[in-house]
């Protein structure tokens, strides 16, 4: 039988290299694209949750010291700045596959992730969630933070199937991220929904919502890509006609689904989306990220869309609990220009990468839209090659 002061001893250790994880400084890569810097270690994983949210502290029901309550993955991640902070909102899944939201906060943005004492108490609508999760926050002009979600319940109209399942796009606004104010589910035409976003602005005094249409749970069916519609009330949001503003397209990125990531950045050229793109391959699905701008006086139309992908899994980002993904809802554009974009990777930990707006909008306003086929692909590559050879030449450069 181990002694009090034994017990008492592995509990100090446990919280030591806890602190000692945390603490440790994250490492930019010094490789990049020119576009962005990945860093060294993810910044939330399940081992940033707190002791005391995994383990039984107390002795005489736990002499083992076991973690009573695990955590599984931590991941899809909604991101604001605040208080000169940036706060993460991850999903976290335990070991009983139930998704919850947490609030992490970092002072730098990039390492050094704690997260507060409890996790959020999600309310209920009357028609309770079997699982919540993927949650943008955005700041709307009304006054209040708003959290857009995932809510998953059982398709009841298929009691036999348990794998059968309903997804609606759930909404909570918040005043400090501890006290939550549930509103009803955003209603659509589609019989699904995921990924919903909404607009930070008003637009014709209503509120706006990017969404995602899908016939099945999984399948987008003909739910065609990422729809835009307006709704009168936040307290009874209802969009009557959804538009699609960015379709899915044969032999693209985005071919089998796309989704919004966070809500959009209001730049000086346009409104800056990040936005998630699937692709059929012969080892799965493969989820990778990419950007397109819109308008700023008519947000719902796209003027800028890059013909490539933005960031997909690279290394160990390629291994995980549903491996080849890369998805991201949270992103932070800071009062010095940089942006702080928070990705997960195989929907298991978080990662950011850091980048300027300077440099997206350049990426975004320069780089060639998707020529269509191999032969025009070809071409487009054909004239930077000759255009670069002509200034290698000038300059003396050798093809090395």
């Amino acid at each position: 039988m181990q002694s009090t002061t034994e017990f008492k001893t592995k509990v100090a250790q446990l919280f030591s290299k806890h602190r000692a994880f945390i603490e440790r400084e994250n490492e930019r890569q010094v490789e990049n694209n020119g576009i962005f810097h990945r860093y060294k270690n993810p910044v939330l994983t399940w081992k940033h949750t707190p002791i005391f949210w995994r383990y039984d502290l107390n002795e005489q029901s736990n002499p083992y010291l076991m973690e009573r309550l695990e955590i599984n993955t931590v991941f899809n991640a909604g991101a604001i700045g605040w208080n000169g902070k940036v706060l993460l909102f991850p999903r976290i899944e335990s070991n009983d596959v139930k998704s919850f939201f947490g609030v992490a906060e970092s002072k730098n943005g990039v390492d050094n992730f704690c997260f507060w004492d409890y996790p959020i108490t999600m309310p209920e609508t009357g028609d309770p969630d079997m699982n919540v999760y993927d949650m943008r926050v955005v700041e709307h002009e009304d006054g209040w933070i708003y959290g857009t979600f995932c809510t998953e319940r059982k398709d009841k109209t298929r009691p036999h199937d348990t794998s059968a399942a309903i997804a609606q796009n759930g909404i909570a606004r918040t005043k400090d991220f501890i006290h939550w104010e549930r509103l009803p589910d955003l209603k659509t035409p589609s019989s699904q929904q995921r990924n919903g976003v909404l607009h930070p602005e008003f637009i014709d005094g209503q509120y706006a919502f990017y969404t995602r249409p899908m016939d099945g749970f999984i399948d987008t069916g003909g739910g065609d890509g990422i729809g835009w519609g307006l709704c009168k009330d936040i307290k009874n949001p209802v969009i009557e006609k959804e538009t699609i503003i960015d379709p899915r397209v044969y032999h693209t990125v985005k071919e089998v689904k796309n989704g919004m990531g966070p809500a959009p950045l209001k730049t000086k050229e346009g409104w800056l989306h990040l936005a998630h793109g699937v692709r059929r391959t012969a080892a799965g699905l493969r989820y990778v990220l990419y950007v397109f701008l819109c308008d700023l006086k008519e947000p719902w139309r796209v003027i800028r869309k890059p013909g490539r992908h933005f960031i997909a899994p690279h290394g160990i980002e390629r291994v995980g609990d549903v491996s080849n993904v890369i998805f991201s809802n949270g992103w932070v554009l800071r009062d010095n220009g940089e942006v702080f974009i928070y990705y997960a990777s195989s929907d298991t930990r978080m990662h950011v990468a850091t980048t300027t707006i300077a440099k997206l909008l350049d990426y975004v306003l320069n780089t060639p839209e998707d020529a269509g086929r191999t032969f025009a692909c070809v071409q487009q590559r054909n004239k930077l090659i000759q255009q670069n050879l002509e200034i290698m030449d000038k300059l003396g450069i050798e093809k090395g």
